[in-house]
C-alpha cells in the first residue's frame, strides 16, 4: 500500500502499476468475502435443516409415547429418537461459531459419580516447571476431572489430575492441558462407549437391557443418556466410515447383497421392510472391509448411488450378485455382472429337497464338483486359479451346459425343474466368467457370510422411522464388522480409535481403517 504522501512523487507508469495491484488487491479481497459469505450461507442452510430435523424428531418422540406400542416397542422408539437428538445437535454444535456453542449450551451442572467406585488417578503435569525466568515454579493446587470407565461386570472411575503451577516472580501459571474427548466434557471414558456401542451393534443388545446390565454392576445410566452417547459417537465415526467406503470403491472386484430388517415409525403402528445393502471385498482380497448401507427401500438406486455410477468418477469393476433385478440397471451403466453358482445350485436343491427330483440330483452332483475344485484352488495366486479353472472348472462346465439344454428340450414350460434350468442358463455367461478371472469368485456365499450376523441379531432391535437411525447403525455395524473379519477384538479396535480420533489428523483419517489398524502396544 502507497502512503498518501508518496503519490505526488510517482510518475505515471507507476501509478498506473500501483492502481492495477490495488485493483488486483480489491478483486482478491472480494473474492474471499464472496467465499466466505456462500460459506457461511451453506452453513446457516444446513443449520436450518438439521434445526427442522430436530424439531420434527421432538414431535416423533412425543407421538412414540402417546400411540399404543408394546414396551418393547416404546423403548426402542425412544431409545433411537433420543439418539437421533443427540446425532442432531452435535452436527449443528459443530456448524456454529465457537462463542455462539459457548453461549447455546446451558448444560445441567452433572451430579458426581458415586464414591463406593474404584478411582485410578492419572496425573498431567506441565513437561517443564521452570520459568522463562530461570526460577522454578511452585505447585499451587490442581482440577479434576472424573470419568466413567467399563470394564464387563465392574465401574471404575479414573480421576484425570492437571496440577497448577505458578511462578512467584513473574505470577505466571502453568497447566497441561484438558485431553481432548470424543465426547466434549463428556464422563465416558473411551472404554466405556466402544461398550455400548459393541453391545448394541455387533451383540445386538438394546440400552434398555444395557441398563439393567450397568445397574447389576452398580452405576444405573439411564437409556436416554446411553442414546446421547451413541447419538453423539455416530457423528464422530461418520468420517471413518465415509473413508471406509470409498476404500472399498478403489478395488476392482466387490460383492453386494441385501437384507430386510423392520422399520417402525410413529404413526403408522406396524412395521414395514426397510433395507441393509452389504457391501464387501471378496476372500481373496488382502484388503478385508465390509460396507452396510441403510435404505427404506429395495430399489435399484441405492446400488447406483453407492458406486457413484451417476457421478464424475462411477465405479466400473465387477460386481458378484444374486438374481436380483435391482441390479439390473447398473450392469447397463457399465459394472460388470458376476453371477453367484450358489444361488443356481440352490434352485436345483430345492426340487431335490422338495421334490426328490432326479433333474435337480444330477445338477447338485455336477454343480459340487465345480465347488471342490475351488476349495482346492482357493489359496493359490489368481493367476495361478484361473490357469487351473480353465484346464477343470472349464470342462465341467460345458458338460452341466450341455446337459441343461438337453433337460430344457424335454420338460414342459411353467413347471418348477424349467423355472430353475431356466434360471441357470439366462445367467450362463454371468455364472461363468469366473472362469476368465482368478480374482473373481464362483458365489456370493461371502457377503452372505457377512449378513448373516445381521440376520440373527435383526430380532432383537427396529429402526424407528428415522433414515439416520438406519444410517447411524449400519456406520457403527461396518466399522466392528470389518474389525472383525480383519482378526481384531471389535472392542479394542472401537475403544482406540475413539481415544485417537479428537487429535487425529483429519487427512490422515485413512491409518484408521480396520485393514490397517494396529493393537495399541499396551494391548498386545
Amino acid at each position: 500500500m502507497i502512503a498518501d504522501e508518496q503519490l505526488d512523487t510517482l510518475d505515471p507508469e507507476q501509478l498506473r502499476q500501483a492502481l492495477r495491484a490495488a485493483r488486483a488487491e480489491m478483486a482478491l479481497k472480494d473474492q474471499l468475502l464472496a467465499k466466505r459469505e456462500h460459506e457461511v450461507a451453506f452453513k446457516q442452510a444446513v443449520i436450518d435443516k438439521l434445526t427442522h430435523e430436530n424439531a420434527v424428531l421432538k414431535r416423533l418422540k412425543f407421538a412414540a409415547k402417546s400411540e399404543a406400542y408394546t414396551a418393547e416397542q416404546k423403548s426402542l422408539l425412544e431409545e433411537t429418537l433420543d439418539m437421533d437428538l443427540a446425532a442432531v445437535a452435535a452436527e449443528i454444535d459443530a456448524l456454529q461459531p465457537l462463542s455462539q456453542q459457548a453461549e447455546d449450551k446451558k448444560r445441567p451442572k452433572r451430579q458426581p459419580l458415586p464414591a463406593n467406585l474404584p478411582r485410578r488417578e492419572i496425573r498431567h503435569e506441565p513437561e517443564d516447571t521452570t520459568c522463562g525466568c530461570g526460577a522454578p515454579m511452585k505447585r499451587i493446587g490442581e482440577d479434576v476431572a472424573e470419568k466413567l470407565d467399563y470394564q464387563p461386570g465392574v465401574f471404575t472411575v479414573e480421576r484425570h489430575v492437571r496440577g497448577k503451577w505458578v511462578c512467584a516472580c513473574c505470577e505466571k501459571l502453568v497447566q497441561a492441558p484438558v485431553a481432548p474427548h470424543v465426547i466434549d466434557k463428556g464422563i465416558p471414558t473411551a472404554g466405556l462407549l466402544a461398550q455400548v456401542l459393541v453391545a448394541k451393534f455387533l451383540d445386538h443388545l438394546p440400552l434398555y437391557r444395557q441398563e439393567f446390565i450397568f445397574q447389576r454392576a452398580g452405576m444405573a445410566i439411564v437409556r436416554s443418556t446411553l442414546a446421547q452417547w451413541v447419538g453423539e459417537c455416530g457423528v464422530q465415526l461418520q468420517p471413518l466410515v465415509d473413508a471406509l467406503s470409498a476404500e472399498l470403491l478403489r478395488h476392482p472386484v466387490l460383492h453386494a447383497d441385501e437384507t430386510p430388517v423392520a422399520m417402525l415409525k410413529p404413526g403408522n403402528k406396524k412395521t414395514h421392510k426397510a433395507y441393509i445393502w452389504t457391501y464387501c471385498t471378496t476372500r481373496y482380497n488382502p484388503t478385508k472391509a465390509v460396507v452396510f448401507n441403510f435404505a427404506e427401500t429395495r430399489s435399484g438406486e441405492n446400488v447406483r448411488e453407492f458406486l457413484g455410477l451417476q457421478s464424475h468418477t462411477p465405479w466400473k469393476g465387477k460386481l458378484v450378485t444374486d438374481g436380483f433385478s435391482g441390479y439390473k440397471a447398473s450392469f447397463d451403466l457399465g459394472v460388470t455382472e458376476v453371477g453367484c453358482a450358489a444361488h443356481a445350485r440352490r434352485k436345483f436343491h430345492e426340487l431335490w429337497a422338495n421334490h426328490g427330483s432326479q433333474v435337480g440330483e444330477r445338477a447338485l452332483k455336477i454343480f459340487q464338483l465345480l465347488f471342490k475344485i475351488e476349495e482346492e484352488i482357493a489359496a493359490l495366486t489368481p493367476e495361478e486359479r484361473r490357469r487351473i479353472r480353465q484346464r477343470k472348472s472349464r470342462r465341467v462346465a460345458r458338460l452341466l451346459h450341455r446337459w441343461l439344454l438337453a433337460q430344457r428340450q424335454q420338460i414342459p414350460n411353467g413347471s418348477a425343474t424349467a423355472k430353475a434350468i431356466d434360471y441357470t442358463l439366462k445367467r450362463w455367461e454371468a455364472l461363468t466368467r469366473y472362469l476368465e478371472d482368478g480374482a473373481l469368485p464362483i458365489s456370493n456365499n461371502w457377503v452372505e457370510n457377512q449378513i448373516r450376523p445381521i440376520a440373527l441379531g435383526r430380532s432383537n432391535w427396529l429402526f424407528a422411522g428415522s433414515l439416520r437411525a438406519g444410517k447411524r447403525a449400519a456406520a457403527i455395524m461396518s466399522l466392528v464388522h470389518s474389525a472383525r473379519i480383519n482378526g481384531h477384538d471389535p472392542f479394542a479396535y472401537l475403544k482406540d480409535i475413539l481415544e485417537r480420533l479428537p487429535t487425529h489428523p483429519a487427512s490422515q483419517i485413512d491409518e484408521l481403517l480396520p485393514h490397517r489398524w494396529n493393537p495399541p502396544a499396551a494391548a498386545l
